[in-house]
């Protein structure tokens, strides 16, 4: 392969991603011409509603997702967290590379720790799994619709809007931020999303060429934790916009495995905790979702499905 063409939405995070891939790609094949395509989705047009209201992630994924199919563009850099358990089609992940810090960082400039704010205080999110987390935590607290692209949401902040907010770590670093973090969330309330902080190749069709030249980005340790991951989320038929939170680690040769799903309106909150063979990552994703199965998450996914 001579020349090869990333699809990336246009923030200024997602270009970001797709430059550390096309760099990580020249230094394997310095022989290899590598461009980016740079797109605006429908997810960054519509800034004004909730994404469970209009669609969901898949609003950020569909249009580059269209443009592997049409042969515009080779493979498509996602944030892993914004792809959906079930990829639908003749759609794979060829690599994931390294993960990044996969927990959330709370943002202010007032206070430096979230129990520091007052009862009241406005805290901005736009994730159905946060929210559910500010819900059974942080009471007292009010929860403020948060949208755009990371820079726009800093800009919301800096602007008194909100008294606090919360990002990925992730992103902050990618993009140089991370002195605006005041506290990295505990992970024993905030478990993170599926994939977070991960960064997904996806190619369409049988490309083994594709999987082949990928294959030295792919992590050992972070395509298991995230698989794992995502079969669960998988498991349950989970969309983007339930509540769902789920967070593996790898160590050594033993895989760790928490999730979280919850119905906010009902305050119904299930846990499950699996733990087994590093190599088992997608057997201990259904074991986990079987745990949470067996305590009514059908339910849940049903209810947060309809849309």
């Amino acid at each position: 392969m001579q020349k090869l063409k990333i699809i990336s939405r246009n923030s200024k995070l997602a270009m970001w991603q797709a430059e550390f891939v096309r760099g990580k790609l020249i230094d394997l094949y310095p022989h290899l011409s590598v461009d980016i395509i740079g797109i605006t989705t429908e997810g960054d047009r519509i800034l004004d509603k909730s994404l469970d209201k209009i669609g969901g992630k898949g609003l950020f994924i569909k249009e580059l997702e269209f443009q592997l199919v049409a042969g515009t563009a080779d493979i498509a850099v996602h944030s892993l967290k914004d792809l959906p358990a079930n990829l639908i089609g003749n759609f794979s992940l060829a690599a994931v590379l390294e993960r990044e810090n996969p927990f959330d960082a709370l943002i202010s400039n007032k206070y430096k720790n979230i129990d520091d704010l007052p009862d009241g205080s406005i805290i901005g999110t736009s994730s159905a799994r946060r929210v559910a987390i500010l819900r059974k935590y942080y009471p007292n607290l009010k929860i403020k619709l948060l949208r755009g692209n990371l820079q726009t949401r800093l800009n919301k902040l800096d602007n008194d809007e909100y008294d606090a907010i919360i990002l990925a770590v992730a992103g902050l670093k990618r993009l140089g931020l991370e002195s605006r973090i005041v506290q990295i969330l505990p992970d024993n309330y905030f478990l993170p999303a599926i994939g977070q902080g991960a960064l997904a190749i996806e190619i369409y069709g049988d490309r083994d060429d594709l999987v082949q030249l990928l294959e030295p980005l792919n992590d050992y340790s972070s395509y298991r934790a995230v698989m794992a991951e995502r079969e669960m989320g998988k498991y349950l038929n989970a969309s983007c916009n339930i509540p769902i939170a789920g967070f593996a680690e790898v160590r050594g040769q033993t895989l760790e495995l928490r999730a979280m799903l919850a119905d906010i309106d009902d305050a119904n909150y299930l846990t499950s905790s699996v733990v087994g063979c590093v190599e088992d990552y997608l057997e201990l994703g259904q074991r986990c979702a079987k745990n949470l199965l067996n305590q009514g998450a059908d339910i849940i996914v049903k209810k947060y499905s309809v849309v």
